[in-house]
């Protein structure tokens, strides 16, 4: 699934935060797997973009956060201030999800809660399964934003 919140970092990360919560509550770690993409306004070279985009997604992940050492927090504080001042990017949520084989149920429940929860609907979800037209791409992309 793709959802594209253009500007709004906010309902990014309150659909971030949602997911998350459930992932814990229905104890879908494994299943429910989710990257987000920050796509810059500018017309910079794609290298570059690339590289803002993984390292602002590597920053928002709470489970991935370093030990910080002392005084880092100022620089903590003033990352989260550029991100708050630099609106004109686009940001999406690519969500994956890997239920098995016998799980098609709860899958097909997933697949029709998520875009219908209030921050996922106004972010014009796309939902593209396994052989469709489109589907490879969305996978490239969500494999090389790790």
């Amino acid at each position: 699934m793709v959802f594209d919140f253009a500007t709004d970092e906010e309902k990014l990360q309150q659909a971030r935060h949602k997911l998350e919560g459930w992932k814990q509550a229905f104890r879908l770690d494994k299943k429910l797997l989710y990257k987000m993409e920050r796509v810059e306004a500018t017309a910079g070279d794609g290298d570059g973009d690339a590289a803002k985009a993984e390292t602002a997604e590597k920053s928002a992940k709470p489970g991935k956060t370093e030990k910080p050492a002392k005084g880092k927090s100022k620089t903590k504080e003033a990352a989260a201030e550029e991100k708050k001042a630099e609106p004109n990017g686009d940001v999406k949520l690519l969500v994956r999800l890997a239920f098995s084989g016998h799980e098609k149920l709860s899958e097909q429940r997933w697949v029709r809660r998520i875009p219908a929860e209030e921050p996922f609907e106004g972010a014009s979800p796309k939902i593209l399964k396994g052989g469709e037209a489109g589907f490879e791409e969305v996978e490239k992309r969500f494999e090389e934003l790790d």
